[in-house]
């Protein structure tokens, strides 16, 4: 697997998306200044860490890109199916409400906190387009990687046959039960689609979040997509996990943005 490490830090990059022309990272727990119960590269702001820390830690994380940390657009994660465009970095400006962001910008980067929701990579090589997508189940059950995919052709005129997708890490379906009023959101958004991704197991359900989009991502013309098959509750060394860890815990960060000429 394309681990690289440096400095202390540990992140991997997906081999598909290894282009001239991109930058991304999706970073593991390991390298930071944290201490228990967000131990390592915390990069979450509003899971009772110290600022300062958190600030300190998103600095490695841009740094060991080669990214300026002012080139940032980030927002704020509510489990939806809101994308926003990112024409230029964040900065002071408030945060959106949205769990989806694509650019065509070199000065942007975009930036997301995960700890078992789906990280989605998207990337038009002909177009220069990015985006990316903040999966959980109400997000994925509301069809947040579609409209991703749909603001990428609105704004960049990108065909969904010529993007690039990658996915992963994030919760697995063994890890993941759910209770009956997901289950049936499943079944009323997904329709046929839910009982290839809701497994029925010691009388409880389970979600497959990776595989439920990816077959959205098809359904939505992507064809070609990588994914990085690691649990997060399965793999704490590495990763954040909601789940796997009671709640507390911090985020790991993902970072993709276009290079500048």
């Amino acid at each position: 697997m394309p681990f690289i490490e440096r400095d202390g830090l540990r992140w991997y990059e997906f081999r598909s998306l290894q282009h001239p022309s991109l930058l991304h990272g999706v970073f593991t727990r390991r390298g930071g200044i944290s201490p228990p119960p967000w131990e390592g590269l915390n990069v979450g702001g509003t899971v009772g860490d110290d600022p300062d820390r958190v600030r300190q830690n998103r600095l490695r994380v841009f740094h060991s890109l080669g990214r300026d940390p002012h080139s940032m657009f980030d927002v704020w994660q509510v489990h939806s199916a809101h994308v926003v465009l990112a024409e230029e970095p964040r900065r002071a400006n408030p945060h959106s409400r949205a769990d989806g962001m694509v650019s065509a910008s070199p000065h942007v980067t975009l930036f997301m906190r995960f700890a078992d929701c789906v990280p989605i990579l998207l990337f038009d090589p002909q177009r220069q387009a990015v985006g990316l997508v903040h999966a959980g189940w109400k997000g994925t059950l509301l069809g947040v990687v579609q409209e991703a995919v749909r603001a990428m052709q609105h704004h960049f005129g990108c065909d969904p046959q010529g993007l690039l997708a990658a996915m992963g890490p994030g919760i697995c379906t063994a890890c993941y039960p759910v209770g009956e009023e997901v289950a049936e959101m499943a079944r009323q958004r997904l329709g046929s689609l839910a009982d290839q991704v809701l497994i029925r197991r010691d009388g409880r359900y389970h979600l497959d979040l990776m595989g439920a989009n990816g077959r959205l991502l098809e359904l939505a013309g992507v064809t070609r997509i990588e994914t990085l098959d690691a649990c997060t509750a399965e793999n704490l060394g590495d990763w954040y996990s909601h789940r796997g860890e009671g709640g507390r815990t911090g985020r790991f960060a993902v970072l993709m943005g276009l290079r500048g000429d």
